[in-house]
């Protein structure tokens, strides 16, 4: 009787004073008044921690894009070994007044690509100018070395679809320099604005899809668009406005 009398008493004390002895708990394992129990563990932690940092972008956010590089030159001096095929003692121009600019162009891939053009050093403020406005408009460009990667062949720099400007030749079907042999003159993109002959017929076959104008294509030089109006501004013309003989390729100052 009195042991139940005395188990009855501490029962009556925990339930009334709520002493964590009388209950049998320790004071680490009671929470705090009002609060429940939390028991997370480091591994919990480091768990939680993980997911939220690897957590996907919140519905309608829009992930940042890496802008492509501006347009940038750098114009340089040419050396005898930089124009061994294309140039020669004789030609209309000495070795001293030509220039190498570097430069980026836009490419069919549609991404951002280095590229060299030798030109007349009077010609490189215009040929930067120009050539920046085509970059900002990313109109595409397939391909931009110098003619001596082909040994200044002038048909297999065309046929490799390749846009170049200084070559020391003469113009075609003719006897006098052409306004290459100055390196006032660029040719682009050659497959897509080949040169046709007055009875209407193209020399590589690459080409002859891309024989008449209006064209409706990348890389595709037509009658008034931007790329002629931007040479135009720089007082260079195209060959696609000669009579006769259309030269959609080629710009060059003064038109010639």
């Amino acid at each position: 009787m009195r042991s139940i009398q005395a188990t009855l008493a501490v029962a009556t004390a925990c339930l009334t004073t709520g002493l964590a002895t009388a209950c049998g708990t320790t004071t680490a394992q009671r929470p705090a008044s009002g609060s429940p129990v939390s028991q997370t563990s480091a591994a919990d932690e480091t768990a939680q921690k993980t997911v939220q940092e690897t957590a996907p972008p919140a519905p309608g956010s829009t992930p940042s894009r890496t802008a492509p590089p501006k347009f940038s030159a750098t114009v340089s001096k040419v050396t005898r070994e930089q124009v061994k095929h294309s140039w020669r003692p004789g030609c209309p121009v000495p070795l001293d007044g030509l220039r190498m600019i570097t430069m980026t162009y836009w490419g069919f891939d549609d991404k951002p690509h280095t590229g060299k053009l030798v030109v007349n050093k009077d010609a490189t403020e215009a040929i930067t100018k120009v050539f920046g406005r085509l970059y900002d408009w990313r109109w595409p460009i397939y391909k931009m070395e110098p003619v001596d990667a082909y040994k200044g062949d002038d048909f297999d720099s065309i046929d490799a679809n390749n846009t170049s400007a200084f070559n020391c030749r003469a113009a075609t079907g003719s006897s006098h320099w052409s306004q290459h042999a100055y390196g006032r003159a660029v040719d682009i993109n050659p497959r897509e604005n080949p040169y046709v002959s007055a009875d209407g017929s193209v020399a590589h076959k690459n080409a002859r899809k891309f024989a008449k104008r209006p064209v409706d294509a990348p890389g595709v030089v037509n009658p008034g668009d931007r790329v002629v109006k931007a040479f135009a501004r720089v007082g260079w013309g195209w060959g696609g406005d000669w009579s006769g003989i259309k030269d959609y390729q080629h710009f060059s100052a003064g038109g010639n």
